[in-house]
């Protein structure tokens, strides 16, 4: 005759199993996703942003197989737990549309590679670093170091400012009585000294663009460059590229407005 096994510790058994199991898939996995996200940024940015989500399936996968278990060493009936679960589940329908819609909405977002964990973008009114997408929400840090929870079925227009490169523009207000012709060709000079630095070079990605006169305002004329650069260097290359032709202008006595 068999001796039964103590429920007690058949539970722990289960719950230590799921525990290992889970160690040893996320070892496998970390393994996995270092292989074949050695390739570009862009690639491993991907991998790693699918592999936080693919963790969090694995965790609830373990966690209901476990449950189920659990409630059969114990003589349990699922039966009870599933009429209230039905319930509940249509009860909470009716005013759940909104949480599938962002649940499916994260779906997209990943399967379409829209942005990933890593990335700058403006999402939903709000602007920053994405720091998880959850199956809900994509949380964004901002300059200041605000955290915003964005739900992904708000999400109507994703701007993302880090994929592959960046062009930012490089605006300048010239006195009226200022030589404008002068004022293009010696930002343009300053442009390409910077695409040239040693300090500078790896970030800009091709010869800077003079796009020429763009306005002519009220009390300044408004001449217009263009740099083509690495996508996430865009605010460190166009701040210093401003720097140098103010110094040069300053320089060369060319007012501004």
């Amino acid at each position: 005759m068999e001796t039964p096994v103590n429920p007690w510790i058949a539970t722990a058994i289960v719950f230590g199993a799921a525990i290992l199991l889970y160690a040893i898939l996320i070892n496998i996995g970390a393994r996995f996703v270092e292989r074949i996200g050695g390739g570009t940024t862009d690639s491993a940015s991907r991998v790693a942003t699918l592999w936080v989500m693919a963790r969090r399936v694995v965790q609830i996968v373990l966690i209901v197989l476990a449950l189920l278990i659990v409630f059969d060493i114990w003589g349990l009936s699922l039966a009870p737990f599933l009429a209230i679960g039905t319930v509940i589940g249509a009860a909470i329908g009716f005013g759940a549309q909104g949480v599938v819609r962002d649940v499916l909405a994260g779906f997209f977002i990943l399967a379409e590679d829209q942005y990933h964990i890593g990335d700058s973008v403006s999402i939903a009114g709000a602007a920053g670093t994405v720091e998880d997408i959850q199956f809900r929400v994509t949380v964004l840090r901002d300059l200041e170091g605000n955290v915003h929870y964005v739900p992904n079925g708000q999400i109507v227009v994703t701007s993302n400012f880090t994929s592959l490169y960046a062009q930012p523009v490089v605006d300048i207000r010239i006195a009226y009585d200022a030589d404008v012709d002068r004022a293009m060709e010696v930002m343009l000079e300053e442009l390409n000294q910077l695409s040239t630095d040693p300090d500078w070079a790896e970030r800009i990605t091709a010869e800077p663009e003079m796009l020429g006169v763009q306005e002519l305002a009220a009390s300044a004329v408004l001449v217009r460059a263009r740099l083509t650069t690495i996508a996430d260097q865009r605010w460190s290359v166009r701040g210093e590229a401003l720097r140098r032709v103010k110094n040069r202008f300053d320089a060369e006595g060319i007012g501004s407005g």
